[in-house]
């Protein structure tokens, strides 16, 4: 009966919903797309630096202990209710995973890969870009898809600062206290982690190299993961 009313809600306000459902995919591509283009390059800088991987990785790892709603709320005083707020905490969010999972996939590479290449008389550049980065890619995309899950499920946090998605729904749900409103959202936003975890997943298994030049190590978790 509730799965029915929810359907009947979503279907009265089909315009709307797909406004919500825009926003938070929004909030999601805007908050991944900073995390990639910030972490990949410092995950490659802190596996090569001990120095870097001291500071940056234990600052970046201290960033997974703070809940997204006190990062919302302490970027409200600066940003107000805004998309930029929630885009702030979402892409705090979104960068620990990355980053420490591409800090463990460059640095576990095995150093007889790279001398190989140095043999056959490849530039650094070109080590970098045609051998550690392929081997190193399933590993980064396993911390991708970390990330990729935690932002969705997260983005309903951007309806408490007006920045809409599918959020507006839950938030909607609490306040009227009704449960088939609460599900317009829940369901929906499930649904999108769900497919998230399968098609990263199947692009991960799709990139893996068929022969082990890597050691093995484990992919960022919720409650653990790769460390530098």
């Amino acid at each position: 009966m509730i799965i029915l009313e929810t359907l009947a809600y979503i279907s009265a306000r089909w315009p709307e919903f797909l406004e919500a459902l825009g926003q938070h995919l929004i909030f999601v591509g805007v908050a991944l797309g900073v995390g990639i283009a910030l972490c990949v390059p410092l995950g490659v800088l802190t596996s090569r630096s001990k120095v870097a991987a001291a500071t940056i990785v234990n600052i970046f790892n201290t960033l997974r202990v703070i809940p997204s709603l006190a990062i919302l709320f302490l970027a409200i005083p600066y940003f107000g209710l805004s998309f930029t707020s929630a885009v702030i905490a979402l892409t705090i969010l979104a960068l620990p995973p990355i980053l420490i999972n591409t800090d463990a996939a460059f640095r576990t590479i095995e150093p007889a890969v790279k001398e190989a290449a140095q043999g056959m008389g490849m530039t650094a550049q070109q080590i970098l870009w045609r051998v550690e980065f392929p081997l190193a890619l399933p590993v980064i995309i396993a911390g991708v898809r970390t990330a990729t899950v935690e932002v969705i499920a997260s983005a309903t946090l951007a309806a408490f600062v007006g920045g809409g998605g599918l959020g507006l729904y839950v938030s909607r749900g609490f306040a009227l206290y009704d449960t088939s409103i609460l599900l317009a959202g829940a369901v929906p936003v499930a649904a999108l982690a769900l497919l998230a975890e399968v098609l990263l997943s199947a692009l991960q298994r799709a990139v893996e190299p068929p022969s082990p030049h890597r050691k093995r190590r484990p992919a960022f978790a919720g409650g653990g993961g790769c460390e530098g």
